[in-house]
């Protein structure tokens, strides 16, 4: 089988960190695309769709978001995967029907997720598990054929609806980048609940978090998957 193409649709404003980590973690050729430029595919032929975190909120008054959720809603409909992390996690849930607010604070650091039941995504993953998350918007209301799949505390961390995945925590963080992100959010939570984080940031909970990594490699063994299913069905109509 040929190797698999995705679509990386980046909707970081400083895409370097996270194009080094989504290319580091998913076996498959990456046809990127700067979003948040207004750069989107111009069709759906791809084995999956990865859309990234993002600074921005999916309800913002911003040219290059409706385009973007709808992309992803036409994408889901015409059957290719879809995985959503983080801010991407979001526009899928817009994108399918549900809906994304503001939270009351801030989630931030190495956090302990719960998963009440079991699916393909999460093969080989504990019931509960260690992921970085940074997240100030949630998802509160899922697509209405959206199954929830992880959640603590602070709200959903996944959700299944049929092909398409959203995941709220950022399984392909490096431990620099989360360095970097929690750094970067001193205006926004303040220097002592940063210093804080930062202190949490150890290679320990580095290790216990790579655990979550797994769901790239179940992600794209279901791709390919539903590709060969594909080839198989066309191979049969000639």
């Amino acid at each position: 089988m040929t190797r698999l193409r995705f679509a990386l649709l980046n909707a970081a404003h400083d895409g370097a960190n996270t194009r080094r980590n989504f290319r580091r973690e998913i076996d498959a050729d990456l046809v990127e695309f700067d979003v948040n430029d207004g750069d989107l595919p111009d069709h759906t032929e791809f084995d999956g769709v990865v859309v990234t975190g993002s600074r921005s909120s999916v309800y913002w008054d911003e040219a290059w978001i409706p385009p973007l959720v709808d992309y992803v809603a036409e994408a889901a409909d015409a059957g290719v995967p879809v995985l959503g992390v983080c801010y991407g996690h979001q526009v899928l849930a817009e994108a399918l029907g549900g809906r994304v607010a503001g939270m009351d604070g801030f989630e931030i650091g190495y956090n302990e997720i719960r998963r009440p039941r079991d699916d393909p995504l999460f093969e080989g993953i504990d019931e509960t598990f260690t992921a970085f998350t940074t997240h100030g918007d949630a998802v509160v209301e899922l697509p209405p054929s959206a199954t929830l799949l992880a959640e603590n505390d602070r709200g959903v961390h996944a959700f299944r609806d049929g092909h398409c995945w959203g995941v709220q925590f950022h399984p392909e963080y490096d431990i620099d980048t989360a360095r970097d992100v929690t750094d970067g959010k001193r205006d926004q939570i303040g220097d002592a609940r940063v210093d804080g984080v930062l202190e949490s940031i150890t290679p320990d909970a580095y290790d216990a978090a790579c655990e979550a990594k797994q769901l790239f490699e179940n992600f794209t063994g279901y791709a390919e998957r539903l590709a060969a299913e594909r080839a198989e069905r066309a191979a049969a109509d000639d």
